[in-house]
C-alpha cells in the first residue's frame, strides 16, 4: 500500500490509521531516510493507542516505553546496532513477549532478527520538501 502525505501532520494522521489494523505484539519495521518522518508516524500511532505521553527519538536511549493506551508501544532506535546479535543485550524478546506494539527504527540494522510477519514502513521524500511517500506492506496490507 502507498499513502502519500504532505507534511508532518498527515503523516502522523497515516500512523494512527495504521494502528488501529494492528494486532498485540506486531511489530512495525521502519526504513528511511534521517528526518523521513519515522518518529512523526510514531507519534501518530501512540495517538492512535490512546497514549498521551510526548513522543520523541529514542536515538541515545535506544527504547522509548510508553504506556497508559489500548497497548503499551515500545519505540526502538536501531540506528547505533550493529547488528541482530545486539538485540540480547536490549532485552529484545522480552519486549516481543509484553503484548505491545513494537516500533522500530533503523530496522534494516536487525533485518536477520525480524519475523515474517513483520510490518514493514519506508518512508522517502516527494517531489517538495516536506513532502513524503510511505509505502506499507506487510499481512493484512
Amino acid at each position: 500500500m502507498e499513502r502519500h502525505s504532505a507534511n508532518e501532520q498527515e503523516t502522523e494522521a497515516i500512523g494512527q490509521a495504521l494502528v488501529g489494523r494492528l494486532a498485540p505484539g506486531t511489530v512495525v519495521a521502519f526504513t528511511g531516510d534521517l528526518g523521513a518522518g519515522k518518529t512523526a508516524f510514531v507519534r501518530g500511532m501512540a495517538r492512535g493507542l490512546g497514549i498521551s505521553q510526548r513522543v520523541t527519538s529514542p536515538t541515545f536511549t535506544i527504547v522509548n516505553e510508553y504506556e497508559g493506551g489500548r497497548l503499551p508501544l515500545f519505540h526502538f532506535d536501531m540506528y547505533r546496532l550493529s547488528g541482530a546479535d545486539d538485540l540480547f543485550d536490549i532485552g529484545w524478546e522480552d519486549f516481543l513477549r509484553r503484548g505491545g506494539i513494537c516500533a522500530v527504527e533503523w530496522s534494516e540494522n536487525i533485518r536477520d532478527a525480524l519475523e515474517p510477519d513483520t510490518v514493514y514502513v519506508d518512508i522517502r521524500r516527494g517531489e517538495t520538501e516536506n513532502q513524503r511517500v510511505l509505502t506499507i506492506r506487510g499481512p493484512g496490507f
